[in-house]
């Protein structure tokens, strides 16, 4: 019996004619109006291009990376987190490959880049799935993977949907891998592209921050774009992580933005961050009031502990007063 032809759904018909569901997943017609889709129905497409395929064991050694990249820096926690769990417990979940289109007897991966990087540091073979598919295929498979498993953040699928359109792929398309609408899609170029890539590449993934965000720095980096580049090249901001070298930059630039004469009576957003990387301080003065936004892992217990030692903190902070007075 012939398997079923997992990627029928990327195309507008199957060998007999006919759509290969109710509703096709590549729909290529209209304003877009069907191109998003809930989390969950991206996940049961993502595990349909697998379903009922023999799965095969690779050498990791003979899989090269897909030819469109979708991370920009890979999250360390993660992987290791990824790589212990497949040390005791195997590959649970096969990836997607491709015969490779120009190098014979290699293949190319459409989906599974962690995994495949798992496996060459455990010394093991992958668990795969092979596809004969071409590149419009591939890149959407990999689009609606990544967008219903792999948690990129913003500025991530921003800059994949613009390698995208720079290989020449449409809009209809691009909205269809990231499963987004065209007015989304369109933001998300628009904001790489004010963005040089080496700040991008410089600021990282930055998860926690979002659309709005990147927008706004979108919009005061071209104004700034010496100072930008200033700023990311110093050892302090490549210290921070990903989300505090954004808001350092974001803060710099902001301020850098202002008329002079308001400089001396307004103040920057600051950032501190200690070694561990586990508490994170956000500091924000406006006038004569000051707010502090504690977060990161141990932020909470942090904050708590500050409010159990007010009356301490300000009495060494009036005694270190006197002591500059006296100076």
């Amino acid at each position: 019996m012939a398997r079923k032809n997992l990627l029928s759904g990327l195309m507008e018909t199957n060998e007999e004619g006919q759509g290969a569901s109710n509703a096709p997943a590549y729909p290529m017609r209209g304003a877009s109006k069907s191109m998003i889709r809930s989390v969950s129905e991206l996940a049961r497409q993502a595990d349909a291009y697998l379903e009922g395929e023999q799965v095969v064991d690779l050498d990791p050694e003979m899989i090269d990376g897909s030819f469109v990249a979708d991370r920009l820096s890979e999250d360390q926690e993660h992987h290791q987190e990824l790589l212990e769990a497949i040390r005791e417990n195997g590959q649970n979940s096969p990836i997607l490959v491709r015969p490779h289109p120009e190098r014979e007897g290699r293949y190319m991966i459409v989906f599974g880049h962690r995994r495949v990087r798992v496996a060459k540091e455990l010394g093991r073979k992958v668990r795969a799935v092979v596809k004969a598919i071409d590149d419009k295929a591939h890149v959407i498979a990999q689009g609606q993977e990544n967008s219903a498993r792999a948690n990129l953040s913003f500025i991530e699928k921003a800059a994949f949907a613009k390698r995208l359109e720079d290989l020449g792929y449409t809009r209809d398309i691009i909205c269809s891998a990231l499963a987004s609408n065209e007015a989304a899609v369109s933001k998300m170029i628009t904001t790489v592209t004010r963005v040089p890539e080496d700040i991008i590449k410089a600021i990282g993934p930055a998860p926690a921050i979002g659309r709005e965000r990147w927008v706004e720095l979108s919009l005061l980096v071209p104004r700034r774009l010496e100072m930008a580049g200033s700023v990311a090249a110093t050892p302090e901001f490549s210290q921070l992580d990903s989300n505090a070298r954004f808001e350092a930059l974001h803060a710099a630039l902001a301020a850098g933005s202002k008329p002079a004469r308001k400089a001396v009576t307004k103040s920057a957003d600051t950032a501190w961050l200690p070694q561990d990387k586990k508490v994170s301080v956000r500091l924000k003065k406006a006038g004569k009031t000051a707010t502090l936004a504690i977060g990161a892992a141990d932020g909470p217990r942090f904050a708590e502990w500050i409010s159990s030692n007010l009356s301490s903190l300000y009495e060494a902070f009036r005694k270190s007063e006197k002591t500059e007075q006296e100076h």
